[in-house]
């Protein structure tokens, strides 16, 4: 796997092109079984989540914090007939710009949580309670909107935590921070300012359009040996059917989610690990030979190092 850009619109790019568009259902005996633990606020909260990204358009600018890097963006998302387009443009260093359209608002895409905005589909919020606490608390004031606070605390070491300053008024993320298990900060992003209202970002020179590959069509995503995960992290699930023969297999818990990629090797290459972080998203690649085959194994996704690790130790060929 390359090594993960420093550009925060290069890393969204590749996040939408390579994860695809990811379904999120739990199964109603998962809701009812961890619904009943969850406070009826943070469901309501959840709900209206779930919901302002079918019915919102706004238009604002965002911060990107990840250590000393910091990068100013310009997003807008508008929603026409039930399909929503959202518009990221770069306004610090190269231009550069993400977009993506048409897409039916019961679709997301996995990856950075300023194009995801955290949506949550249906009622299948209620499994996160099995893998994630909720509080709910007074937030910030936040480009001039009045904001709550919810905390999200991971109930393993295998994810991350999360604090969110949603609005008040239509549970918008107007703010996201990604916590370690020390606390500290991962990656952090907010709006510096928001319109409720559709708008277009400046045209920017570089464009990337997000595409949708699928292991059902994509070629060279679905060939190659068949294989399996054989360990998860409680609560995540795959996102598609992908045939055992995919060169990608993705995966949620409804907040975090991870791909991992599997590439056949026409000879076995020294035994070590790769690894690349950026903010919460790490890069995890391992040559290993497998049923005296080699193999690349990556995992890619917005998990600790350790779960990474984890899960490409447990790649098996069928």
């Amino acid at each position: 796997m390359a090594k993960i850009s420093s550009s925060a619109v290069n890393r969204i790019t590749a996040s939408l092109a390579t994860l695809g568009c990811l379904f999120l259902g739990a199964t109603s005996a998962q809701a009812n079984n961890s619904c009943s633990a969850m406070d009826a606020q943070v469901r309501q909260l959840l709900a209206a989540m779930s919901g302002n990204t079918r019915h919102i358009n706004y238009h604002g600018v965002v911060t990107l914090q990840r250590g000393g890097d910091m990068q100013i963006m310009e997003l807008s998302h508008e929603v026409v007939d039930g399909k929503a387009t959202e518009e990221l443009s770069r306004l610090t260093g190269q231009d550069a710009k993400v977009e993506r359209s048409g897409h039916s608002t019961g679709c997301m895409h996995p990856g950075h949580q300023l194009l995801q905005s955290v949506e949550l589909v249906g009622e299948g919020f209620c499994g996160l309670a099995a893998s994630y606490r909720f509080r709910l608390g007074p937030g910030e004031r936040i480009a001039g909107r009045e904001a709550v606070r919810l905390r999200v605390e991971p109930l393993d070491m295998y994810r991350f935590g999360y604090v969110f300053e949603l609005d008040r008024d239509t549970a918008l993320m107007l703010k996201s921070t990604t916590l370690a298990s020390d606390q500290r900060v991962m990656e952090q992003f907010q709006f510096a300012s928001l319109e409720m209202e559709s708008g277009r970002p400046r045209e920017a020179s570089t464009e990337h359009a997000a595409s949708h590959p699928h292991p059902h069509e994509t070629a060279h995503l679905r060939t190659g040996p068949a294989w399996r995960i054989s360990w998860l992290p409680a609560g995540f699930m795959p996102t598609d059917t992908a045939p055992i023969e995919a060169q990608r297999k993705t995966y949620t818990d409804g907040l975090a989610s991870f791909s991992v990629f599997l590439e056949p090797l026409a000879t076995a290459i020294k035994p070590g690990e790769g690894v690349e972080r950026e903010g919460s998203t790490v890069a995890y690649t391992r040559g290993v030979v497998l049923n005296r085959r080699p193999v690349l194994v990556t995992v890619l996704g917005e998990i600790p190092t350790n779960t990474a690790r984890m899960v490409a130790d447990s790649v098996r060929l069928q």
